[in-house]
């Protein structure tokens, strides 16, 4: 069984983490081209995923949970707290990726435990998410206890047709 460490980071610098970013686009593109509803459509270009990637910059609180087995990143998630000011409170859980070669294991739970944990030091009392509904990651969400704010129909493009977004909400105080 493969061991992982997560790493915390409240940013990618674009000039020093150039490899970094190339790994995450790479598990951008596992995720997508598997079949994960991740805001993108497959096939996904690398150099669309890897300006995803450059570009994104999280507000003050936020985080980068990578997870990695030696030099190689299997998962990711963000902690993106919201813009406004009067939502200082809450963050949105973005982008839980886990690469196929690692699925299976518990990272995703471990990514989300280290995410959340993470959420509650910075002093966030609410935390909100989006996923496919009846995927796995919705699975995991409800065995982590959140709960579900209600069901989007149509919600992305999804295949040949739409699928359906379940909104997950979890208080943290």
């Amino acid at each position: 069984m493969t061991t992982h460490t997560l790493e915390l980071r409240p940013a990618l610098d674009p000039d020093r983490d150039g490899p970094l970013i190339e790994q995450l686009a790479d598990l951008l593109i596992d995720a997508t081209d598997s079949g994960g509803s991740v805001g993108f459509l497959p096939p996904l270009d690398r150099a669309d995923a890897i300006a995803f990637w450059r570009d994104l910059a999280l507000r003050p609180r936020g985080a980068f949970v990578i997870a990695r087995a030696g030099d190689q990143v299997d998962g990711v998630v963000l902690l993106c707290p919201s813009w406004a000011p009067n939502q200082a409170h809450r963050a949105d859980i973005s982008k839980l990726l886990v690469h196929q070669r690692a699925r299976g294991a518990g990272l995703g739970r471990r990514l989300m435990e280290a995410v959340t944990d993470h959420a509650r030091a910075q002093g966030f009392g609410l935390l909100v998410l989006d996923t496919k509904r009846d995927d796995t990651a919705d699975r995991l969400y409800r065995r982590l206890g959140w709960s579900v704010a209600g069901v989007i129909p149509d919600y992305a493009i999804y295949g040949d047709g739409y699928c359906d977004t379940v909104v997950f909400y979890l208080r943290l105080a």
